[in-house]
């Protein structure tokens, strides 16, 4: 049988000796039903959607975490979040030198890296900075709670602090989503002649809820503002993958490029932000913040002519952590003591993934102020079909059979005790103490 890594190193698609084009989309706070192809039926996504149609889409990948900074960690470094260097939602909790990014291992292997959006790793001054971590290039926010602002009067371009004058004095001229598209299609286009990394991290569609153009959705008067915003966000997301897939089309870069489209968690709550009304969650119970299927299942969508089969559905549970080691083996190396496996034989539909025994997540509150751990872990796995939830230490294990209810409505631990036994010895083992989150200064902030 030949070798996932023959098979990769004799695809036709690429040119002689090149290396593949990695670009990744990680989009902030988008739901796994917020697409058209995972069933939305009220906001247009006719890009992704036609992506969807052109490439595989993922049914069950899963985010590092249920919030934003524990899942871009998990995605860095390729560990689950029982591992992970930072699982506090705080973006001056930096990661720190010994942890090895993806663009770090990336870069060794000869590609230059570029990262656009929002980084929530390292604020500046800390040795977490992107330019610190593998990062040729950086342009967009490092701290989360800044992200929140998409008409900022700064952004950082790699260290240096880069003023927006259209938006001084509450001057709203510059909207931060649009600059940050065209920086990464500038990085692509620049770079277009040696294998490239792009994390396109795009902060759209996360709050705040504000938008220059509210498109098809201006004349939605019966909803609330929110809403309307929100509809045209995700649109706009789409629109700006629109752009960066012409670019690869219009350079022929497409034959060379796997292009990765997903989200970072879940879609928040709320009834006024029109989570409900759009069932951005699409199925799935619970929501951002919460270790049920809302909060941490997301959608994902691999496009590669020649490389990727199209039209293709993939059901195999796959998660973050996983997207370092396959980024490593197309790059002819690979990233060692992770928690992930490479994807290859289902990006490419060459046969099934490594065997693993479970995926693992965790949830932690981190006060701000005091600089300490606060509330209860919440922990939850997959292993198979079977899905377990903890609320808290020594609480009761909930158990679900998402083969039959992807809900997760039914808990059927009382009649399934080998299985919770199981699933306790996952979460058990699975979990190791934080890293100390006490170092410099993070901000306080009520809802990251």
């Amino acid at each position: 049988m030949m070798r996932r890594r023959d098979f990769v190193a004799g695809l036709g698609v690429l040119a002689p000796e090149r290396k593949p084009n990695i670009v990744l989309v990680l989009l902030d706070d988008l739901g796994y039903g917020d697409f058209g192809c995972y069933g939305q039926k009220i906001i247009q996504t006719p890009v992704v959607d036609r992506l969807a149609r052109e490439g595989t889409r993922f049914t069950d990948c899963y985010a590092g975490g249920a919030v934003c900074a524990p899942s871009r960690a998990a995605l860095m470094t390729g560990l689950h979040g029982g591992h992970a260097p930072v699982r506090a939602n705080a973006g001056t909790i930096p990661i720190e030198p010994g942890d090895v990014t993806i663009a770090e291992t990336l870069k060794q292997t000869g590609y230059v890296t570029g990262g656009f959006g929002k980084w929530g790793l390292g604020d500046a001054g800390t040795e977490g900075r992107p330019t610190e971590q593998g990062f040729d290039e950086w342009f967009g926010y490092l701290h989360q709670v800044h992200a929140h602002s998409y008409y900022t009067d700064y952004l950082w371009d790699g260290d240096r602090k880069v003023m927006l004058e259209g938006n001084r004095g509450g001057q709203r001229a510059v909207y931060s989503a649009d600059l940050i598209k065209d920086r990464t299609l500038s990085f692509i286009r620049r770079n277009k002649a040696r294998p490239f990394f792009c994390y396109a991290a795009w902060t759209l569609p996360h709050a705040n809820f504000e938008v220059p153009d509210l498109g098809a959705y201006a004349a939605r008067a019966e909803w609330h503002e929110n809403e309307r915003a929100y509809a045209a966000m995700v649109s706009r997301a789409d629109a700006h993958i629109g752009e960066l897939s012409a670019l690869l089309k219009s350079e022929g870069l497409e034959r060379d490029t796997l292009l990765i489209v997903t989200s970072d968690n879940g879609a928040p709550g709320g009834s006024n932000k029109g989570f409900e009304r759009f069932r951005s969650n699409g199925p799935l119970r619970g929501t951002k913040g919460t270790l049920y299927e809302g909060g941490i299942r997301v959608p994902m969508i691999a496009r590669w002519p020649g490389g990727v089969p199209a039209g293709r559905v993939c059901s195999a549970p796959c998660a973050f952590w996983d997207f370092g080691p396959t980024f490593a083996e197309l790059a002819g190396t690979k990233m060692s003591g992770v928690d992930g496996i490479s994807l290859i034989p289902e990006i490419l539909g060459t046969g099934p993934l490594t065997r693993r025994q479970a995926l693992y997540w965790e949830f932690h509150q981190f006060n701000l102020k005091t600089m300490k751990w606060q509330g209860e872990m919440k922990q939850a796995a997959r292993m198979g079909n079977w899905k377990a939830v903890r609320q808290r230490p020594g609480g009761p294990l909930e158990l679900y059979d998402l083969s039959t209810d992807i809900g997760e409505s039914r808990d059927v631990s009382s009649a399934n005790p080998q299985v919770v036994e199981r699933m306790e010895r996952i979460l058990r083992e699975s979990h190791t103490p934080p890293r100390p989150h006490d170092k410099g200064r993070a901000t306080p902030v009520a809802d990251l």
